[in-house]
């Protein structure tokens, strides 16, 4: 006897539920916006320049008197704070300015605290990156998610619909604005949230049904993502790019699948209203979702937990990521085929075939 989590032939009405997932979802997309206009993104020193030090002492030690000895190789005013649990006695330092990081700094740095603390402590790492470094970061890592979208989306739209001298030349437009618009030191985030508005009018004026579902669904999971890291506090860091753009895949991966099958069964009744080819197709690649999905996110949860404070915030940007692509593949990327009323021809004299 085989065992399923999701009985064959299931017949849920996830189209009639559109609409409240379409509120479900604007209320997480504005929490996450509150957060990050009243708190602002907490930039790792990645994006934001600065030192990160991490150090293990072999006792417990007042965050205060780590900042004393910190004062002796000129980081003063450097954040302390405990990492893992209490019994690590492990810490990381940031400070905001780039320290001198050459021969003989952890030599100093690990003296200088040792003398503070009264007991022994070892520098375990010590990263630095200048301001204009991480400016460079910043902008080269919205880059890298902008192209990674619009790219997929006219990719799908290329698969789906057989559009590629359409998809080709809207790439190549999307491209060279962007470009020659960027050349005007124009600020990088308003120029991409400017494009990606451009972009999916110009999805929507040119009919490309299933290149809007994707980029609308995965900007849906971008955003709440990032909101969920500003609400819990979280940096955003080269990590978080690389969880962003991996989330990128994996939604996609799904939606893909879901569209397969609405093309599919499209083509199999083809007098069958969009709502319930969608639901059908929803239900038929539903344990599959599930399944695939479920163990990925298990995995990262585990990394959350076990994986140490350097994979937290990917494990957790994962977390949330996979959680919400599941969800908009079934309840964003579907449903907005429904927008597009002209792909469908009329039942004959009012009837449906059945299901079947």
């Amino acid at each position: 006897m085989r065992m399923e989590i999701i009985k064959s032939g299931t017949r849920f009405d996830f189209v009639g539920l559109r609409r409240f997932a379409l509120v479900f979802s604007c209320l997480l997309i504005l929490a996450g916006m509150v957060s990050l206009i009243i708190k602002g993104p907490r930039l790792g020193i990645d994006f934001a320049g600065g030192t990160l030090i991490q150090i293990k002492a072999a006792q417990t030690v007042a965050i205060d008197t780590i900042q004393k000895g910190l004062e002796k190789v000129r980081l003063e005013g450097s954040a302390v704070q405990q990492i893992g649990a209490a019994s690590d006695n492990e810490y990381l330092i940031r400070a905001k300015t780039p320290a001198d990081t050459g021969k003989g700094f952890s030599e100093q740095m690990q003296t200088a605290l040792t003398d503070a603390a009264g007991a022994k402590v070892d520098v375990q790492r010590v990263e630095m990156v200048g301001p204009q470094i991480g400016k460079d970061l910043r902008s080269k890592a919205l880059y890298a998610l902008f192209y990674a979208l619009v790219f997929i989306a006219i990719y799908v739209s290329g698969r789906f619909e057989q559009k590629w001298v359409t998809s080709g030349i809207l790439a190549l437009l999307i491209t060279g604005s962007v470009y020659a618009v960027s050349l005007f030191n124009v600020s990088i985030p308003f120029l991409i949230a400017v494009s990606l508005v451009v972009t999916i009018l110009m999805f929507w004026q040119l009919r490309l049904k299933y290149a809007m579902g994707a980029i609308v669904s995965l900007l849906h999971d971008v955003a709440i993502t990032i909101g969920a890291l500003s609400l819990f506090n979280y940096e955003f860091s080269l990590s978080i790019v690389a969880a962003m753009l991996t989330l990128i895949g994996f939604s996609l991966n799904d939606t893909i699948v879901v569209f397969d099958r609405i093309r599919e069964n499209i083509k199999r009744y083809p007098r069958l209203p969009m709502k319930d080819i969608i639901n059908r197709s929803v239900n038929e690649t539903l344990s599959r979702t599930i399944l695939t999905n479920l163990t990925a996110w298990m995995t990262v949860v585990c990394l959350f937990f076990l994986g140490g404070e350097i994979t937290k915030d990917f494990a957790f940007a994962m977390i949330v990521g996979i959680f919400i692509g599941t969800y908009s593949t079934i309840y964003v990327a579907s449903p907005i085929l429904l927008m597009f009323k002209d792909e469908k021809p009329k039942p004959l004299n009012g009837v449906v075939p059945v299901n079947g």
